[in-house]
This record gives structure tokens, sequence and C-alpha cells, in this order.
């Protein structure tokens, strides 16, 4: 258990850093394009070289939305604070998961091995739903690796749900918005309820 405490420390220490150093990085280059400096001087450069990977997308996102790009450092600290906080859940169940089958390994309980494993991966599942969810309204392409493997995964489920729910809207003009995500969710959750409730009910570690 103490070694997973451990771990666990360690990597959410790690991802408080990424998330620190891409804000930082994000500022300087506010900081950087508002001093309207030279751009072929060395502190430009280095600071476009570095930052251009995360704010171009979210340049180009912007203007399809018709909005000013200038904001896309903005909107890019935005989004690594969400990446983070995904991060954060992902650890958080990793490590649960872990000290959970570590706890059932101990007590010798196949009932608790099983419950602790599946309770696990749905949250592993419902959180790849979650991430499929706002890549998809930034609207990153089915050719990125990140989003095609989350669709690959994640279709099994949305996509017969989505067969049997129509899309919600209002009047015929209005948009219309695809809820088998959420109905998803709402079965995974109560699988995990049900999981709980047979194979780790009684369980306190």
């Amino acid at each position: 258990m103490e070694i997973i405490e451990r771990l666990t420390w360690l990597a959410e220490r790690a991802t408080i850093t990424l998330i620190v150093a891409f804000i930082l990085l994000m500022l300087i280059r506010l900081i950087v394009d508002s001093m309207d400096l030279n751009p072929f001087g060395t502190t430009h450069r280095m600071v476009r070289r570095m930052s251009d990977p995360f704010v171009i997308p979210v340049r180009s996102l912007l203007r399809q939305f018709h909005a000013d790009p200038k904001y896309a450092p903005i909107l890019v600290i935005v989004a690594v604070i969400l990446m983070g906080l995904l991060a954060f859940n992902l650890i958080a169940t990793l490590s649960r998961t872990a000290m959970g089958i570590t706890y059932a390994l101990q007590i010798g309980s196949m009932a608790a091995l099983l419950g602790f494993i599946f309770h696990g991966l749905i949250s592993i599942y419902i959180l790849m739903i979650f991430v499929r969810i706002i890549l998809t309204m930034a609207m990153v392409s089915y050719m990125n690796r990140t989003m095609r493997f989350l669709v690959d995964a994640t279709e099994p489920l949305l996509g017969p749900l989505r067969k049997k729910i129509p899309p919600v809207g209002v009047g015929k003009m209005g948009a219309r918005w695809d809820i088998s995500p959420l109905v998803a969710f709402v079965l995974l959750w109560l699988l995990q309820a049900a999981i709980s409730a047979t194979l780790l009910r009684g369980l306190r570690f």
C-alpha cells in the first residue's frame, strides 16, 4: 500500500509540474506577443518554437468560430487545466484500483479482486468517454491517434445507444444534441453501484 501511495504522490506532483510549466509558457507567449518583439529575435523564436505546437491548432479552431485567434494561449491554459483535472481523476482511479486489488489479494477474496478490477475498468471507460466528448467539441479529427483510439474503444457502447436514442433539439431549426454519452454514463454508474453492492459489499480498506 505504501508503495502505491508513494507512486500516486509522485504522479500527482509530476502532473502539477507539467500544468504549471504549460501555464507559464502560455503566459510568456502572451507577453511576447503583446510586446510586439522582433519576430526574428532569439527570445521570440524560442518561445514560438516551444508554444506553436499547442497554439496553432487552437488558433485554427478559433478562426472556425470567427473568434480572435490572439486569445489562443488563454484557451490553451483552460484546456491544460481541464486535462490536468482529468489526469488527476485517472491517477486517483488507478491508485484506488491498485490498492483495492492489493487488499483483495491480502484477504484472499476472489469476489473482491474481480470487483475492484471491474470497478476500476469502468471508471477508466467513463473517463475515456468524457475525453472523447471534449475532443469532439474541440473538433479533433478522427485522423488524430488519440481520437481514433477513443472512438474505437467507446463506439461499441455509444453506437448502439445512438441508434436507439434519437438526438434531442429545440424546434425544427434548433441544434440537435447526441445524448447517448449521458445515457452511457448513467448505465456505467449503475453498473458500478451494482458491483459495489455485490462483489465489494461490506469491504473497508
